[in-house]
């Protein structure tokens, strides 16, 4: 979806055209969860020039106390109408990034730290990092309460269709009311899973890819509500089948031309290819903590799923990070797969641009690509051919950014500092916890 500029002026003649009586301002906390104010539509020259603070010592990885007071910027540019609702008049939103009181950027606002990522690429002579991610999610029942329990809503398998894919209802909607909402949807389908789901959209530039990302999964989870389901990002919520994963398919240009692309070489991978793809796979250990922000992202990340392990590219096979899909010309990609859908995609694509861009910058080259299945590999032969494993766990995965100044650097001293400490709090209580399995394995054993 190309970037349209919408101006002030248009936005007050949407609001009087369409009946709307409620803005609703979103952004975005460092665990990469949608928070919104929203005002009645009396408020909007206030919106419209930057007036309308908030208390940001109660988003997480914000600000302490003494410092809570922060402004709303909004982007004119994401200014969206939401198709549902209106009984009351309808409501609009507008994706904001976070300001300090005397209007400077909020470092720890991970919108303006992406902001501040393409501004570095844009300076080293690239025009976009072009990003199209694959987000899949779970459908469960609900309750009579309303609340998520763990019966899914059918028994499919990849590609199936109804009466075994009962959710083609549900997610034919979630199409419709994206495409309402200016969405390009590309695909849809079920997933490898039994209430597993699938929805590509279009490629963007990379903060509307991100802005994109969040609206898709708010709209998710509000139309699944509609058909009496509850839509979940969470990896892996149930043992013994496929997690969900959000591939992100990613291509640099520059003067409308992707650098990705050389038709003179074996592979039409261009040079500056090779060494971004080299760079991602010297930094990957350290992104794994971005991409894979939750204790339970790591369950997903466990041969025999489909989901990535192993530190290899490849032109021809599924197992290794990174795949090289076959399209070429101004298609060239790269797919990075172990990324999972409770990433935040303003970290998540400022740490993946950051970690390409020292690859390139450094001229590194990556080993030879791995088209035999790694999973089927033993220990020795993947030694041999380099092939290094993701971290296992998530404390692994911080002890491996805390090791990568690069990655560190994409973050920024506010956020990694947020994150990191945020995300210390989060092991340190999974530790402590006692799960079934382990009642179940040692209780009456010993």
């Amino acid at each position: 979806m190309a970037r349209k500029t919408i101006t002030a002026d248009e936005i007050r003649q949407s609001v009087e055209k369409e009946n709307v009586r409620f803005l609703r301002l979103m952004f975005t906390d460092i665990n990469g969860i949608i928070k919104n104010v929203e005002v009645p539509v009396s408020q909007l020259e206030k919106v419209l020039a930057n007036k309308i603070t908030f208390d940001g010592s109660s988003i997480d990885g914000f600000v302490r106390i003494e410092e809570a007071d922060m402004l709303l910027y909004p982007d004119f540019n994401t200014w969206l109408l939401f198709p549902w609702g209106g009984e009351h008049g309808k409501v609009a939103r507008l994706i904001c990034s976070v300001h300090t009181p005397d209007g400077k950027p909020f470092p720890g606002d991970p919108r303006n730290n992406l902001k501040r990522i393409t501004e570095q690429m844009k300076k080293a002579g690239f025009s976009a990092f072009n990003i199209g991610p694959e987000p899949e999610f779970f459908l469960f029942k609900l309750d009579d309460d309303g609340k998520p329990t763990m019966k899914l809503n059918d028994k499919g398998s990849y590609f199936d269709f109804a009466p075994l894919d009962l959710g083609e209802n549900c997610r034919r909607d979630i199409v419709l009311e994206l495409e309402k909402m200016g969405f390009e949807v590309e695909a849809s389908h079920h997933e490898v899973a039994p209430g597993q789901h699938e929805i590509d959209f279009r490629y963007a530039d990379a903060l509307d890819a991100a802005d994109n990302i969040q609206t898709f999964k708010l709209v998710v989870k509000s139309i699944a509500r509609k058909h009496g389901l509850y839509a979940t990002f969470m990896p892996k919520p149930l043992q013994g089948i496929n997690g969900s994963g959000m591939h992100i398919n990613m291509s640099l240009f520059k003067d409308g031309q992707n650098v990705f692309y050389d038709e003179t070489t074996d592979t039409q991978l261009s040079e500056p290819a090779m060494h971004f793809l080299a760079g991602i796979l010297e930094h990957a250990r350290g992104l794994t903590a971005i991409n894979n922000p939750t204790v339970n992202s790591y369950k997903r990340l466990v041969p025999g799923f489909e989901a990535p392990v192993y530190i290899a590219w490849s032109q021809t096979n599924r197992s290794p990070l990174i795949r090289i899909p076959q399209s070429r010309g101004l298609s060239t990609r790269l797919e990075l797969r172990s990324v999972d859908p409770t990433a935040n995609p303003y970290l998540a694509i400022a740490a993946i641009l950051e970690a390409g861009l020292d690859g390139m910058n450094n001229g590194l080259t990556p080993e030879e690509g791995i088209d035999r299945n790694i999973y089927r590999m033993q220990d020795s032969e993947r030694k041999a051919n380099h092939i290094q494993d993701l971290p296992s766990t998530l404390h692994n995965a911080l002890k491996a950014l805390e090791a990568d100044p690069i990655v560190k650097a994409a973050l920024g001293e506010h956020l990694y500092q947020s994150f990191k400490d945020s995300k210390e709090l989060e092991w340190a209580a999974y530790r402590q916890s006692v799960s079934e399995w382990e009642r179940d394995q040692y209780l009456e054993l010993y």
